[in-house]
């Protein structure tokens, strides 16, 4: 099939060169020139496993072409796959007059009966509005419009694409089912049907489900590092419920970070603040999730004292492991807290070649793990890159004493033991007071 994939940030690059990959016709479509320039060369936006030899696959092979004009890339396109990553603010404010604008630039220049087949979150009800400017501005072109909610995870994004569970569609016609299915059938024959409000809908109650159960674990482990009861066993207790199961999102560990999450809860408190109705659970996830944040200040400030002058290792800033993105890290946050405080930072990170311009001067990047915890006080996991778990090994060779190890997802834990005996405080979310002493 001929498809337009619209929107070449992560979620588009990831699209455009995965549905090259089984055999479709696709041009990426955006207005960043510069963007579209290194995607004609292979060179993906950001950091993704893989991305970048997918992308040149696909340009080799002639099914992948990059354009920022319009006309060059939609005219004939059966489907038009938009893929923007919706912008949000640090208030996990969505900016969908961005998104709807961009659509609606392109629909002047789609064939008659193209389907609109909509990924990037916009609050229930935006498909329904932009049903109705192509009805009153475009009546000639009959343009349908479908709902595809979109199911990345950074790091993982290909395999999470190309290998899904199902694929959520929402739709309005039978014959707009038959056309998506010779899209999407390549990549899964599971294929959730539904209508348009309840596609978008799912990816709400997804979002928030998920968001929920992090602050729910997350609550529970401080009261469990309270009164002596490890989280993880909890857990565990947990998954063997049936009700409740194996893959339930209830490890305790870090708050969440990014905006997927907080901004599908933020879509729901608006909505139903215009209608009046009251959601008080959902109203408490961000609140919750906001004090989680300040479990590693709080284990910082109570195992050190005075930040003022102490040196602080950090390892890991991005905001997951697998990707160059910095953006809403946690890490990164923590470390603007550290600068204020009178702390010495020192940071590595294997992905980021480049520290934020505000940082000069104030934080010592280092080449590796070592060199930045050599001397430190405190260090402090801030990214699970699977190389710290070697790193991990070299520090009971250091000779340090009364290193605090901070560490919200046990990412290191398999040392733990080696850490105690070597005389270091290892700190994990959920670990009592004395377990992790």
């Amino acid at each position: 099939m001929k498809v337009c994939v619209q929107g070449l940030w992560h979620l588009g690059s990831v699209t455009a060169a995965c549905l090259a990959s089984v055999g479709h016709e696709v041009s990426g479509l955006d207005s960043d020139h510069g963007a579209i320039a290194n995607l004609s060369l292979g060179k993906a936006p950001l950091f993704e496993p893989g991305l970048d030899d997918l992308l040149a696959a696909g340009l080799a092979n002639s099914k992948l072409s990059f354009y920022a004009d319009p006309l060059q890339a939609a005219a004939d396109a059966e489907v038009l796959w938009v893929t923007y990553d919706t912008p949000v603010n640090e208030d996990d404010e969505a900016d969908i007059d961005f998104v709807q604008t961009q659509i609606r630039k392109v629909l002047h220049f789609l064939k008659k009966d193209a389907i609109v087949l909509v990924s990037s979150q916009m609050p229930v009800g935006s498909i329904k509005r932009l049903e109705a400017y192509a009805k009153k501005c475009f009546p000639e072109k009959s343009l349908s419009f479908a709902c595809s909610p979109e199911n990345l995870r950074l790091g993982k994004a290909l395999d999470v694409f190309l290998k899904p569970d199902r694929i959520v569609v929402g739709i309005r016609t039978e014959s707009d089912k038959r056309i998506l299915q010779q899209l999407l059938l390549p990549i899964a024959d599971r294929i959730e049907w539904m209508s348009v409000e309840s596609a978008e809908m799912t990816k709400h109650a997804i979002n928030s489900f998920l968001a929920i159960s992090v602050t729910f674990a997350n609550e529970i482990a401080s009261i469990c590092e309270l009164v002596g009861a490890d989280a993880k066993e909890v857990e565990r207790g947990l998954k063997t419920e049936a009700r409740i199961g194996s893959k339930a999102y209830v490890s305790p560990g870090g708050p969440f970070a990014g905006g997927t999450l907080a901004r599908d809860i933020a879509f729901l408190g608006s909505e139903s603040k215009a209608h009046q109705l009251l959601t008080p659970l959902l109203s408490a996830v961000r609140p919750s999730n906001d004090e989680h944040k300040n479990w590693a200040r709080r284990s910082l400030r109570k195992y050190l004292g005075s930040l003022s002058g102490a040196v602080v290792a950090i390892w890991g800033l991005t905001y997951k492991p697998g990707t160059d993105t910095l953006r809403r890290s946690l890490a990164v946050e923590l470390c603007d807290w550290l600068i204020e405080q009178g702390a010495i930072v020192r940071v590595y990170d294997p992905a980021v070649k480049n520290m934020p311009e505000r940082w000069g001067g104030k934080i010592v990047p280092c080449a590796n793990p070592m060199q930045a915890v050599d001397g430190a006080d405190a260090l402090v996991v801030g990214t699970e890159w699977p190389e710290f778990k070697g790193a991990a090994e070299g520090l009971n060779n250091m000779g340090a004493t009364d290193l605090v190890i901070i560490d919200a997802n046990r990412h290191l834990a398999t040392s733990k033991s080696k850490f105690i005996n070597a005389g270091y405080k290892y700190i994990a979310v959920g670990t009592s007071v004395a377990d992790g002493v």
